[in-house]
C-alpha cells in the first residue's frame, strides 16, 4: 500500500530558503504559484515575454522574467508549460541553464515517463499531481484547506527529492488534505487512461450516445439533453461526495435497481476489453507515440475532431437551454 503523507511529515525548512522558479502561468502555474508565495516561500514567474500569461501575472502583482532568467540559480525549477511545449522549453532553455542539485519538479509524469525530455543525472526529478484543476486547488488553500496530491520520484541525485517535494506540496496545502506516493509511470498511465476510457472519452461518447438513442427513437432533443447530459451532475456530485454509497442512497429505487441490473449490460465484456487495450496503447508508449506525431504534424486531425465534435446537435440544443439556467453564468 502507498505511503501517504501528511502535515506531521512535512518538513516546510526544506525549501526555506529555496529559490523556486515556477515555469507557465495556466490553471495549475497560476494556482501553485499564488499558494507557495502566500506561503512565504521565493517564487519567481518564468513566462514568455509577450504572452497571454504576462499581463495577467503583472494583475497579480508578479513580476515575470524570461524563463531562462528564471531557471539560472533556481533551487527548485517547477515545468508547468503544457505537455507538448515540455520538451522544447526543457531543451532550448531549462536544461542550460538548470545547475547541479536543483529540483526539477512536474505536475504530470508524460515527457519523462516517455523519454520525450532527459534531465541530467546532477538534478533531483520529481513530481507534485493535485488532483484538482489549479481554480480548486486556489481555492482550498484560500479555505485553509487543500487538494490531495500524488509526489513521485524519479532520481535522487542529492538524497533530498522526496524531502523537497513533500516540502513543495506543503507550500500549495496539498499534504492538509494527504499526498500520495506514486511513481512516474502509475501516475501518467492511470492519469491517461482516466482521460480516455472514464472522465472524457468514455463519458462523452456514452452522453452523446444516449442523446442520439432517444431522439432517434422519436423523443424532443431538449428532454434528452436533460435526461443524459444535464442531469449527469447531479449523479457525479453524489459520487464525488460519497461514492457507490450515497448515489444509491439519494437516487429512487427505481434508479438504483436501473443501475445495478442494466448497467452491466452496457459496460459489458466487449467495453471491459476495449479498456483493456485502451490501457496497453499506454502503457506500450503508442498513445503518446501517435499523439506526439499528431501534435508534431500540425495537430489537424485533432482540431478537426474536435471541430466535429462541437457541432454535434446535443450542443445546439444545450446552448439553447443553458441561456434558461442563470445560476450557471454566477457559477462561472
Amino acid at each position: 500500500m502507498s505511503t501517504l503523507f501528511g502535515l506531521n511529515d512535512v518538513r516546510p525548512e526544506a525549501l526555506e530558503s529555496a529559490r523556486i522558479a515556477v515555469l507557465g502561468y495556466g490553471s495549475q502555474g497560476r494556482a501553485q504559484a499564488l499558494n507557495l508565495r502566500d506561503s512565504g516561500l521565493d517564487v519567481h514567474l518564468g513566462l514568455r515575454p509577450g504572452g497571454s500569461s504576462w499581463k495577467e501575472a503583472e494583475t497579480d502583482n508578479w513580476a515575470p522574467v524570461s524563463v531562462e532568467t528564471a531557471v539560472v540559480d533556481a533551487d527548485v525549477v517547477v515545468v508547468l508549460v503544457p505537455d507538448m511545449a515540455q520538451p522544447s522549453v526543457f531543451e532550448s532553455v531549462v536544461a542550460p541553464n538548470l545547475k547541479a542539485g536543483a529540483l526539477l519538479l512536474f505536475a504530470h509524469g508524460f515527457n519523462v515517463h516517455y523519454g520525450l525530455l532527459t534531465p541530467g543525472t546532477e538534478v533531483d526529478v520529481a513530481l507534485v499531481a493535485p488532483k484538482a484543476p489549479g481554480q480548486r486547488v486556489r481555492h482550498e488553500y484560500l479555505y485553509g484547506r487543500g487538494v490531495p496530491a500524488l509526489l513521485a520520484v524519479h532520481q535522487d541525485a542529492t538524497g533530498r527529492a522526496q524531502e523537497r517535494a513533500l516540502a513543495y506540496a506543503h507550500g500549495i496545502g496539498s499534504t492538509r488534505a494527504g499526498v500520495l506516493e506514486t511513481s512516474f509511470s502509475e501516475e501518467t498511465e492511470t492519469d491517461l487512461f482516466g482521460e480516455q476510457a472514464v472522465l472524457c472519452g468514455g463519458v462523452t461518447e456514452l452522453v452523446v450516445a444516449g442523446f442520439e438513442t432517444l431522439v432517434d427513437a422519436g423523443y424532443n432533443p431538449e428532454v434528452a439533453y436533460f435526461e443524459c447530459l444535464h442531469e449527469l451532475k447531479l449523479i457525479v456530485d453524489l459520487l464525488h461526495e460519497g461514492g457507490l454509497a450515497r448515489m444509491h442512497r439519494f437516487v429512487s429505487d427505481t434508479a438504483s435497481f436501473g443501475d445495478v441490473t442494466r448497467g452491466p449490460q452496457i459496460v459489458d465484456s466487449h467495453v471491459r476489453s476495449r479498456l483493456k487495450d485502451v490501457l496497453t496503447e499506454i502503457q506500450s508508449g503508442a498513445f503518446a507515440r501517435e499523439w506526439c506525431g499528431e501534435h508534431s504534424d500540425g495537430a489537424h486531425q485533432f482540431k478537426d475532431l474536435v471541430k466535429a465534435d462541437l457541432a454535434h446537435p446535443i450542443e445546439t440544443v444545450g446552448q439553447r437551454l443553458r441561456e434558461r439556467m442563470p445560476w450557471l453564468k454566477e457559477a462561472s
